[in-house]
């Protein structure tokens, strides 16, 4: 696989998928940065915006397992991990995998599920693993997943921990639609959904040897240093309570890797740095509970530390 087939394979899928996601490019390209770059994606937005169908056009079009689990307070972390089942017949202990053994897996409503429970996705989203009754199951190849949670509506909700936020490679929200693009929805819904005639472009394969590809995207040493430098800064920022961690600086890497693949470039420059930093690095920040009363974001962090920190000029590897 060439450069050229990157590219090509990757439109062809984002063409597909926006046959469902009507009018959002900048969200579906940014959904396969993560898909492609090995990471985890969080999708953050009210109801009805159209999480659930960005998953399921991703997974239709990748002819991939896909598993859906609905997050509530009652969901055991077996219900998502799978658990050993006493075989009478046999004499002994099977193991049943959970739902989490699948190539793109939807945490709906990720939230609404107690701690513990999300702690079961942990190792599964770091180490490509889960361990069941002291024995350690490897997951699909590639295994990807996708959760949603609903901002607005905070009752019968738990917050994400840290250590659960940082394990996604990208945030973002999808949005309303405009008036135009509404109207278009409409119509493409009006007999059928269309996710119905969506046909699979790609194969597991050629994800996975995206995902490879991915890793041969040069990064010049004055971009990470500019990576490293604002991570740091937001760890000194002065409305910052917890900045980035060396993951965060790593996925902000690893994403731009891919973006620059994207681009049809076989190096990673600063303008990629900047267009990602805001989705990868703001949910891995803790605002002072003072700064958040006087309304600053994390958003805001990451915008003004992106405008503090030297932009490289030498980065092609020329």
């Amino acid at each position: 696989m060439n450069l050229e087939d990157v590219v090509s394979r990757a439109t062809r899928l984002h063409a597909n998928v926006e046959r469902v996601i009507i009018g959002k490019s900048n969200v579906v390209r940014l959904a396969l940065v993560a898909l492609f770059g090995r990471g985890h994606l969080l999708i953050e937005d009210v109801p009805g915006t159209g999480k659930t169908v960005l998953a399921r056009a991703i997974a239709r079009s990748l002819s991939a397992v896909f598993k859906r689990v609905q997050f509530t307070p009652d969901l055991l972390p077996s219900d998502v991990t799978g658990a050993s089942i006493f075989n009478q017949k046999e004499n002994t202990f099977e193991f049943r995998p959970g739902p989490v053994f699948a190539h793109i897996l939807l945490a709906d409503e990720i939230n609404r599920a107690t701690p513990r429970t999300q702690s079961a996705l942990l190792e599964a989203m770091e180490e490509r693993q889960c361990s069941v009754d002291g024995i350690t199951h490897p997951l699909p190849v590639p295994f990807f997943v996708m959760a949603t949670e609903n901002p607005i509506e905070l009752a019968g909700t738990y917050a994400l921990p840290e250590a659960q936020l940082d394990r996604f490679m990208l945030r973002l929200s999808i949005g309303y639609p405009d008036a135009v693009q509404e109207m278009a929805i409409l119509d493409s819904q009006a007999r059928q959904h269309p996710l119905e005639q969506l046909a699979p472009v790609l194969t597991i394969e050629d994800v996975a040897a995206i995902q490879d590809f991915v890793k041969d995207s040069f990064v010049h040493p004055s971009i990470r240093k500019y990576i490293v430098e604002i991570a740091a800064r937001t760890r000194t920022h002065d409305h910052a309570l917890l900045g980035v961690s060396p993951r965060g600086a790593l996925s902000l890497m690893k994403a731009c890797q891919t973006l620059a693949l994207l681009d049809g470039r076989k190096f990673v420059a600063p303008e990629q740095v900047k267009t990602l930093a805001p989705y990868c690095l703001a949910h891995r920040l803790l605002v002072k509970p003072q700064s958040r009363l006087k309304g600053i974001t994390a958003q805001e962090i990451v915008e003004s530390v992106l405008k503090s920190v030297e932009v490289p000029t030498k980065y092609d590897g020329d």
